[in-house]
């Protein structure tokens, strides 16, 4: 398999299957175009419980694959937003990468996509995100949408950053994900910045994003006009 990234405001991922038989999955809906030569078929990718777990996790039930029936087929998928397209190669992640919701764009059918829980209940029910994080595992590459520009750290041991909830993307596995409360009662109700923060600390990458659709979202709301 090969890939090229197309375009730089709303940019897509188009994969060229060099071999029959490979076979790429997205949530449903996710396809751009493909030429002929592919056959589709679509199922919850690992049975009801996963795929439960995929939507209460911002992604769809069900998961379409993408069979690639000669060699030379080319598949696209697009992303929602403005933004970039980030591509993942497992090999480099062997304990795997955690995601937030809505981030995973499609893979190799050998990637694995399952939900993750939070070791601490207050950052489900706190961290603005919802309780249910994912984890993508396995051997191949993913793709992941970024909303805004990436940028990419590498925290050193006990290197901590907090970060705006919506502003994660991805962490590597193992790195401790927790909910900090912005203290002082000024800044919790005047400091413009929500009431908690995620902390992550290091060692490991981490993966953010320049965008909270969320904040651009509320932003645009407010605009638009109301009926009275």
């Amino acid at each position: 398999m090969k890939f090229r990234i197309i375009g730089n405001v709303v940019p897509a991922v188009e994969v060229l299957f060099e071999q029959a038989g490979e076979e790429m999955i997205t949530q449903s809906g996710g396809m751009a175009w493909m030429s002929d030569g592919i056959s589709m078929t679509t199922d919850t990718n690992g049975g009801a419980l996963s795929g439960l777990g995929r939507m209460f996790a911002g992604e769809s039930l069900f998961m379409a694959h993408y069979r690639a029936e000669r060699p030379g087929a080319t598949i696209a998928f697009a992303s929602t937003v403005p933004g970039k397209v980030v591509p993942i190669r497992l090999r480099e992640h062997p304990n795997g990468l955690i995601c937030q919701k809505g981030s995973f764009l499609c893979s190799q059918s050998s990637v694995q996509l399952k939900i993750e829980f939070t070791r601490r209940l207050s950052s489900g029910f706190f961290g603005g995100e919802g309780f249910i994080l994912e984890k993508l595992s396995g051997q191949g590459s993913a793709f992941l949408e970024v909303d805004g520009d990436v940028v990419e750290k590498e925290l050193a041991a006990g290197e901590v950053i907090k970060v705006d909830t919506g502003n994660v993307v991805a962490f590597q596995s193992g790195i401790p994900y927790e909910i900090e409360t912005v203290r002082g009662f000024k800044n919790i109700f005047f400091g413009g910045e929500g009431l908690f923060l995620t902390r992550l600390t290091g060692p490991g990458k981490v993966i953010l994003q320049t965008q909270n659709i969320r904040d651009f979202a509320n932003s645009l709301s407010g605009m638009l006009p109301r009926n009275n």
